[in-house]
């Protein structure tokens, strides 16, 4: 029989890395090692149909590029809130709704974690974005009830949330020596939230720390919205986005968005999907794109388009120059480009949105940009240098600190229940 542990258990399922970590008293967080020794896995599960198994994280996506039969489903945080969650769906013979997928993940996360502390604690702290679903209370109240109700077969005897940035800010306040007010800028792969909070390491062993917090914002735009865009600028055209038809008009554009979406992506790879968009070759000018997108639909390449381009905007951002996102297998020779000035262009107007909406966090804490001690970072997509760029052209003179991009919101959450 496992142990029953002390402390908590905190869990950030993200929309596109997942973490998980334990904490007791005032020792620091340990994150649990989910796939080797990396502390993050990618929150991906790939559905093998050649021996029914189910696969995770890099593993999931290693099999799906091996072109092994099956179905890979990524980015199922996005669907929080949504009525899609509860459709079911046809994984190996079995039909099987969405919420009951993000369960199987969960378990998974909770399984590798008590593996490794041979035993689990009590208390489970799930994180929640600032807004699951923007300008509808009633949605982002479902969408938190979904994502408890995904996690209450793990085992715990009590399921807490915390806000994600506020997690981020008890994992950033261990480090400081004296009192200071920050912005904690969270981007993750779906939503972007800022919390104006007060930190000190004489506030740390406080129990209740809601007068800490001044202000909270988020939007719902996400490094997952950062590589739509990326690939419908790039790679899209090449299958036909915008192309102008022989009467003068452009393809019909839903096939590319739902195609260059993460979550969506399946959708179109469906034989209604695929039937649909043999009928829009009337539309198209030049055979050639139009039977690009056929092969992407019919080859079910959506996944690895995303994967390309996903990939170039991590090469771009991490100063390694103009990337090349191999196309060869739609067409020999094909391949779509994206430089450094290009992620820049792109994404200069949803980047304005999520640096807009951090402005007004620290307006609504009432502090003016240089009240702050610093703006501390955290989320995979925070480390993007365009968004670097324009954060700091908003707050001039303040610190960026980069904390534990991938890390260190699932430690906060362990510190959230602690006593």
């Amino acid at each position: 029989m496992a142990s029953i542990l002390p402390g908590a258990l905190g869990i950030d399922f993200g929309t596109s890395n997942s973490a998980v970590a334990w904490a007791h008293g005032r020792e620091d967080a340990r994150l649990m090692p989910l796939e080797g020794q990396a502390t993050t896995l990618p929150t991906a599960l790939f559905f093998n149909a050649e021996d029914k198994t189910v696969h995770y994280g890099r593993d999931a996506l290693s099999c799906y590029l091996a072109e092994t039969e099956g179905r890979l489903m990524r980015s199922l945080k996005s669907l929080l809130g949504s009525p899609l969650l509860l459709e079911k769906t046809a994984v190996n013979n079995e039909q099987i709704s969405f919420q009951d997928i993000i369960a199987r993940f969960l378990a998974e996360l909770v399984r590798r974690a008590e593996v490794q502390l041979g035993g689990l604690p009590q208390q489970l702290v799930l994180g929640r974005p600032v807004h699951f679903v923007d300008d509808d209370p009633e949605r982002d109240q479902l969408a938190q009830d979904m994502l408890l109700q995904a996690a209450a077969h793990c085992g715990f005897s009590e399921v807490g949330f915390q806000l994600e940035p506020i997690a981020a800010a008890l994992d950033y306040e261990r480090r400081l020596s004296a009192e200071t007010v920050v912005l904690v800028v969270d981007i993750g792969g779906g939503t972007s939230d800022f919390t104006v909070v007060r930190l000190g390491p004489q506030r740390v062993a406080l129990a209740d720390r809601h007068s800490d917090i001044l202000a909270t914002s988020g939007v719902h735009i996400g490094g997952t919205d950062y590589d739509q865009r990326l690939n419908l600028e790039q790679v899209m055209p090449l299958l036909g986005y915008r192309h102008l038809g022989p009467k003068g008009r452009e393809v019909p554009s839903r096939v590319f968005f739902d195609l260059a979406t993460w979550h969506l992506i399946h959708w179109q790879q469906t034989p209604k999907a695929v039937r649909e968009a043999q009928e829009l070759r009337v539309d198209y000018r030049d055979a050639q794109l139009h039977q690009r997108l056929m092969t992407v639909l019919r080859e079910r390449f959506g996944h690895r388009l995303a994967n390309g381009v996903e990939q170039a905007k991590i090469g771009c951002s991490s100063g390694l120059g103009p990337q090349t996102i191999d196309l060869s297998l739609i067409e020999a020779g094909l391949a779509a480009s994206l430089s450094p000035q290009d992620l820049a262009d792109h994404l200069q107007g949803l980047l304005a949105q999520v640096v807009a909406c951090a402005v007004e966090c620290v307006q609504r804490a009432g502090l003016q940009p240089q009240q702050l001690g610093a703006v501390y970072l955290t989320g995979g997509s925070s480390a993007l240098k365009p968004f670097q760029q324009a954060l700091g052209a908003a707050f001039p003179g303040v610190p960026l600190v980069e904390g534990d991009l991938f890390g260190g919101v699932a430690s906060g959450l362990a510190y959230g229940h602690v006593r």
